[in-house]
């Protein structure tokens, strides 16, 4: 019966069975997510559709469920890892070449299993650089040739968004590693030889130099005979026993290897180029995937630029729809989240009940006068003139403090979790408010997909070289500071609006915030970041390095964390946000955020608190 008043509920219980009986895995969890689908050892995150489950995201949520379940059964991480190359453009084609070949075993064995794929793929094009590319030199090369390995594979054509970026590289492709491509389909059930043909290609496409040696297996022994080709055949079991501790360790592996490779890599030339990785298909998941490198390699020199800022406003929420509209999103706001408010409302009890213990009043006792102290009661009853019986009350020092919660407006947060971020803002706002600490709420987002006037505006001017940031930035003020938590609570239904979340820049937003709050008078300024990712526009990366925005994002945190009186702290939504923060703390189900949120908060007051950087 519950299944029937919750159909999202019962689908992801069809469909984790059936990714249980594809991987051949009886231990696979899946969830749904509004962010990009992702694959954890045996926890799945595929796209979250509709309530009204319709077809096509369906068959989405399909597709990248089996393609996930696909690489538990076929995929040994060691293998390879052991065979992968360090240069980062090289190790994203061989990872496209890879998740081509998994899918394929499956495609070629099940029909439907065939077309869920191929709506997966359809899906993942959409937000391709591919689909944007102009020239050979902006197509990413591991699309491409995932694309490539796909059609010999499977023989499904390319989908047509990508057909014209592919079309650029193709023939190109064809002649300096087609034998090499066509021998591939030969060595599909075999990983290790498939990863050697794979190499063979790398080394046609001139990305690497000489034969990629696989890196011994430090369990086998001296001759080593037929360890390649028995891990291929078991990967399936050294997977299950080794799918967390396994992964973790090649992703660790990964990590530092891109930090070695990393230095000195920022020149000039790169940051005019299209980055070739925007498209990558890292170890873990099937979206794009940019490398997220330590704060120690940015070059103290990086110039983070804007090409305008004319077209940027930061504009109110109310100025944004009328009031009647933003008095429905708010109604839609307060009946979509109604069963969450209360467990809310409980923790925003439990931190005023904290913050106000801490400005609990105190005593001055033995005075002349005030209130009787109980305590002294005997002796006033055997002298009433004895002095020395009262006690004054004394209010402690709580410091004057202003919070301000900023809210990633993000296209990925569309669905729960924004839902659930705006009545959490809401409700912390209210229970602030009853504890004399002022909030503000803020958002940001872009005004339009793609770039919009500023972008439009570069190709007016010919595109010109190193353009930076290019997109026009939207940050909204949903409750300033010194405005009552009555009159803005109708605001935050703006964020259930449709089509305004869009993408996001978080260095220049957290800039904007911060600022906000040097300017502010009180003694204590608590910045608070909800995101569920790291910044991704897609205008202002194709046509600059692919780590761009996040290389400004480190700079702007560290900066803050270091110099800056205003405390920082986030929460990530299903991202792994404490690689970025200090005090950091990351969330994988947005229904977690509300009480996170209140947590953190009590942890900032609490003087007791042990620490800030926790995973939830």
């Amino acid at each position: 019966m519950a299944d029937k008043d919750n159909p999202l509920e019962a689908f992801r219980q069809v469909l984790t069975g059936a990714a249980r009986a594809l991987a051949r895995e009886p231990e696979v969890e899946l969830a749904f997510t509004a962010e990009a689908p992702a694959a954890a050892g045996k926890s799945l995150k595929v796209p979250m559709p509709g309530r009204t489950l319709p077809e096509r995201e369906v068959a989405e949520a399909r597709g990248f469920a089996d393609a996930a379940a696909l690489k538990l059964r076929h995929h040994s991480p060691q293998l390879h890892a052991r065979a992968a190359p360090a240069d980062e453009i090289a190790r994203a084609v061989f990872d496209a070449a890879e998740q081509a070949r998994v899918e394929a075993l499956g495609a070629r064995a099940m029909d439907g299993v065939r077309a869920n794929l191929a709506r997966a793929t359809e899906m993942r094009m959409r937000t391709d650089p591919i689909t944007r590319a102009r020239s050979k030199a902006e197509v990413p090369l591991d699309t491409a040739l995932g694309l490539l390995v796909r059609e010999r594979l499977t023989g499904e054509a390319p989908p047509k968004a990508a057909q014209a970026g592919l079309d650029m590289v193709a023939a190109w492709i064809e002649e300096k590693a087609g034998a090499d491509l066509d021998a591939l389909g030969l060595a599909i059930d075999d990983q290790a030889a498939f990863a050697a043909l794979a190499a063979k290609v790398l080394k046609d496409l001139e990305l690497v130099e000489g034969d990629l040696e696989p890196e011994p297996d430090p369990d086998e022994g001296e001759d080593g005979e037929g360890g390649d080709e028995a891990e291929g055949e078991e990967g399936e079991d050294e997977s299950e026993d080794s799918s967390g501790e396994g992964e973790a360790e090649i992703r660790a592996e990964q990590g530092e290897r891109s930090e070695d490779e990393s230095e000195g890599e920022y020149d000039d030339q790169e940051m005019g180029e299209a980055d070739d990785g925007l498209g990558d298909e890292g170890e873990e998941g099937m979206m794009p995937v940019r490398p997220n490198r330590p704060l120690s390699d940015l070059p103290p020199q990086f110039d983070y630029r804007i090409h305008t800022t004319r077209y940027d406003e930061v504009i109110g929420a109310a100025e944004l729809c009328d009031e009647a509209e933003l008095g429905r999103l708010r109604a839609y706001l307060d009946q979509q989240l109604t069963h969450l408010q209360g467990a809310v409302t409980k923790l925003a009890n439990r931190l005023q009940r904290r913050l106000m213990a801490q400005q609990s009043r105190s005593w001055d006792f033995d005075q002349e006068e005030g209130l009787l102290d109980a305590a002294r009661l005997a002796r006033v009853v055997v002298n009433p003139a004895h002095s020395l019986s009262y006690k004054v009350e004394r209010e402690t020092e709580f410091r004057d403090t202003v919070v301000s919660l900023l809210i990633d407006n993000s296209g990925s947060m569309r669905g729960r979790p924004i839902s659930i971020a705006a009545i959490s803002a809401d409700i912390l706002a209210r229970t602030l408010e009853r504890c004399g600490v002022k909030v503000e709420i803020l958002g940001f987002t872009t005004r339009a997909w793609k770039g919009g006037q500023a972008r439009e505006l570069w190709l007016s001017q010919g595109r010109p070289p190193h353009p930076g940031r290019l997109n026009d930035l939207r940050h909204i003020v949903y409750k300033a500071a010194d405005e009552p938590w009555r009159r803005a609570r109708r605001n935050l239904g703006l964020m259930m609006r449709e089509g305004l979340l869009k993408e996001n820049i978080d260095g220049e937003a957290l800039l904007w915030a911060h600022n906000r709050l040097v300017a502010r008078s009180e003694e204590r300024r608590i910045l608070m970041v909800i995101s569920d990712g790291a910044p991704v526009d897609d205008s202002t990366l194709s046509v600059n390095s692919g780590t761009y925005l996040e290389r400004h994002l480190r700079q702007v945190i560290g900066w803050i964390e270091a110099r800056s009186p205003v405390e920082l702290i986030a929460i990530g939504i299903g991202h792994d946000v404490t690689r970025y923060y200090a005090r950091a703390v990351t969330i994988m189900d947005a229904e977690q955020l509300g009480g996170t949120i209140i947590e953190q908060l009590a942890a900032l007051f609490d003087p007791k608190a042990e620490g800030y950087r926790r995973r939830a």
